[in-house]
């Protein structure tokens, strides 16, 4: 080998050099030597190249390097003086700093890291795991442990939370220091771990808090010693913590500073020898329920102390489970309820013998006024066959004297008895009315059968006194008694003509709901409101009203429409006019005669079924037990739930149908009763009767599945419920 490959480049060349030159000095010496030594000459320069290119290539390679290792001594040199910046860095935190890396080992720490243990601090070297990091906390005798737990048990807990992204906590260390720990995980994986001793911080804290509380006490001493109660105050223990003076005032007795702190069951038998419960409680009571550490409801009780004055006790819980009984004096308010009793028992004797004697009074003016009207009616019944006679004696006197001025005082005399007639008639109608005798048959009324006589007899009234009378017709059918109806509706009518000047009086109909509404209007002098009720009394004319008459019209339409259930209003103003109104139910469309009939009568004879009906009132029990029967059905009456279950074990029948009273007195009601047959009988048609329309009774009749019938009995529905057995 001509080159040695281990030799330095400057010495390959020196070699190469020479081996060129001894090549050209023998091809000058052997020009015309064979090919051969050409060719090696050849290859002698080829080599040459190839060596030349090597040695450039190993040139290149060479600065490189050396770039490269200028440049890493430059990165080692950045690197160790950024290591030493960031050690400089970290060490001038005011916190204990620390950092591990992703596989938990610590990398590097400052001096004040883990300072206050000491006892460990020079074994937290680079490389020590997390664990062992923990471990040796949890073993530093610097740590104040919480009561009840071991260092196993902390180191465990501290390792729950390093699971934690990020996470603040406190560490209590001996001589009450304290070190908030901050931890948060990086980017790459590692942990880094902030401790700042705040010592100073939870001092200056715990003194604030010293102080509010002190001045929160001396506020809420204030507080209680300005109340007009006695109040204590106790802790979760049951211990005394709190009272004013106004407790040892109220129970006579005085409450040193040594008690502060006395237990519950002492300070309670301290105040029970001053004091006895009323209302059933007893101190035992009391002292059982102070026991209790939580879950107390609110106690209020009554206490009388030695000193004859009442308290108000009352105990209540806190949140923090403590507790507070307070007592109030109601010693003057107890005095006062008891002479207010005294007072109230008192007056009740009064209102009793007063309202005997209002008792006595008013059957005396009742009697009085049923002798009057009885007086009345009799009266009026004897004076009409006399009447009838002078009229017939006067018709004839008229006869026999022909014309001239016997006849005409005659007519005049016939004209005076014919308003005796009437005055007679309309005591009679109001004395009937007061006494109840008035008999109504209310019926399908058509108001144009009413409007259309009227219309003949008013319309020559109004025209001779100069009015306009204009009456609308009217297709409405309403249920009334026809006479009556007519009888009230000529009343007003004469009315409003007789007390009208000038203009016009108008009689029409509207439609309200399910009734018609009548008014009469007129144009004439109206009514002051201070007047209006007294129009209604009979014997009763306003001084300014005009007229003739005695005033027993309106006295009269106001009994009528009262008897039949049409209210009756009144709109008048002095100059203005008045409007006489009253509502009249509308009829029903008219049905044929035989489906009314069997709607009301249902044929119950082919099947005659068995009724239990249970009604404590004995008059209509009697009324619907005699309207069934008229139809064909059998009747079991009890007038309550034992008397039909008696009943119906006596019979030993099983009723086909149900009709039960809800209010039965003692004892069940009628849904009750209803449902203790249901689990005798099986299910049974049934229908509950009440004059209760309350939303209660409705829903438990719906969820028995019952319809209600309520009171006053409607004869057709409880016709149609049997006709459907």
């Amino acid at each position: 080998m001509l080159v040695n490959p281990e030799d330095s480049l400057e010495r390959q060349n020196e070699k190469l050099l020479q081996i060129a030159e001894s090549l050209m000095r023998r091809v000058e010496q052997k020009n015309e030597e064979s090919g051969l030594a050409y060719a090696q000459f050849e290859r002698a320069a080829l080599l040459e190249a190839q060596v030349r290119e090597r040695t450039e290539q190993l040139e290149r390679a060479l600065d490189l390097l050396q770039d490269s290792n200028a440049s890493l001594a430059r990165a080692n040199s950045s690197a160790e003086e950024a290591r030493s910046n960031l050690a400089d860095a970290i060490e001038t935190v005011a916190e204990g700093f620390a950092l591990f890396d992703a596989s938990e080992k610590l990398v590097l720490a400052n001096s004040r890291f883990c300072k206050a243990l000491s006892d460990i601090k020079p074994k937290l070297t680079e490389g020590l795991s997390f664990a062992d990091y923990v471990r040796l906390v949890s073993e530093s005798r610097a740590i104040s442990l919480p009561k009840g737990e071991d260092p196993g048990d902390w180191a465990a807990r501290r390792m729950r939370r390093h699971r934690d992204a990020h996470s603040v906590f406190n560490v209590s260390l001996v001589r009450d220091r304290w070190l908030q720990v901050s931890e948060h995980r990086t980017a790459s994986g590692g942990t880094v771990i902030l401790q700042t001793d705040v010592t100073s911080i939870f001092r200056a804290e715990r003194r604030e808090r010293e102080r509010l509380q002190h001045g929160h006490a001396q506020m809420l001493q204030a507080t209680l010693d300005h109340l007009t109660q006695g109040v204590a105050i106790f802790d979760a223990n049951a211990r005394l913590v709190g009272w004013n003076d106004r407790l040892g005032e109220l129970f006579d007795i005085g409450l040193p500073e040594e008690v502060l702190g006395a237990d519950f069951i002492e300070i309670s038998r301290q105040l029970g020898t001053q004091a006895g419960f009323s209302d059933g409680l007893t101190l035992e009571t009391l002292v059982d329920w102070a026991a209790r550490r939580s879950g107390r409801a609110p106690l209020s009780f009554e206490v009388t102390t030695a000193g004859e004055r009442v308290l108000q006790g009352f105990a209540q819980e806190m949140p923090d489970r403590g507790f507070v009984v307070s007592f109030t004096d109601i010693t003057a308010e107890r005095q006062a309820a008891k002479d207010l009793k005294d007072i109230n028992e008192l007056l009740e004797q009064r209102v009793e013998e007063r309202t005997l004697e209002l008792e006595d009074a008013l059957t005396e003016a009742e009697r009085a006024n049923t002798s009057k009207s009885r007086f009345v009616a009799a009266a009026s019944h004897d004076l009409m066959q006399p009447l009838s006679a002078a009229k017939l004696f006067l018709s004839s006197l008229a006869e026999a004297a022909g014309g001239g001025a016997p006849a005409e005082l005659a007519d005049k005399t016939a004209q005076a008895l014919v308003n005796v007639e009437e005055i007679i008639t309309a005591l009679l109608d109001i004395s009937k009315l007061d006494l109840g005798q008035a008999s109504f048959e209310v019926q399908p009324v058509p108001l144009r059968a009413i409007f259309e006589p009227l219309r003949h007899q008013i319309e020559p009234l109004a025209r001779a006194k100069g009015l306009r009378l204009k009456i609308i017709d009217s297709d409405l059918t309403v249920r009334s008694d026809p006479a009556f109806l007519r009888r009230i509706v000529q009343n007003l009518l004469s009315n409003a003509v007789n007390y009208t000047d000038r203009g016009r009086v108008v009689l029409g109909v509207r439609r309200n709901g399910g009734s018609a509404r009548i008014e009469v209007w007129d144009t004439g002098r109206g009514i002051a409101e201070e007047d209006q009720a007294l129009v209604f009394q009979e014997f009763k004319r306003l001084e300014n009203g005009g007229g003739d008459g005695l005033g027993l019209g309106l006295a009269i339409v106001e009994r009528a429409c009262k008897g039949l259930g049409h209210p009756l209003s009144l709109w008048s103003a002095p100059m203005q006019g008045s409007c006489f109104a009253l509502n009249v139910p509308l009829a029903e469309r008219a049905m044929p005669a035989r489906a009314r009939r069997a709607l009301e009568e249902p044929d119950l004879r082919e099947r005659a079924p068995l009724v239990l009906l249970v009604e404590n009132d004995t008059a209509l029990a009697r009324a619907i037990g005699m309207m069934i029967e008229g139809w064909g059905a059998h009747v079991l009456h009890a007038h309550n739930a034992d008397e039909a279950l008696e009943l119906l074990a006596e019979v030993q029948l099983k009723p086909d149908a149900l009709l039960l009273d809800e209010q039965l007195g003692r004892g069940m009601s009628g849904t009750e009763l209803y449902s203790l047959l249901s689990g005798r009988f099986g299910k049974l048609p049934a229908r509950v009767i009440s004059a209760d329309r309350s939303r209660r009774l409705r829903e438990a009749c719906a969820a028995l599945g019952l319809e209600l019938l309520g009171k006053p009995i409607d004869r057709e529905r409880i016709g149609a419920f049997l006709a459907r057995l």
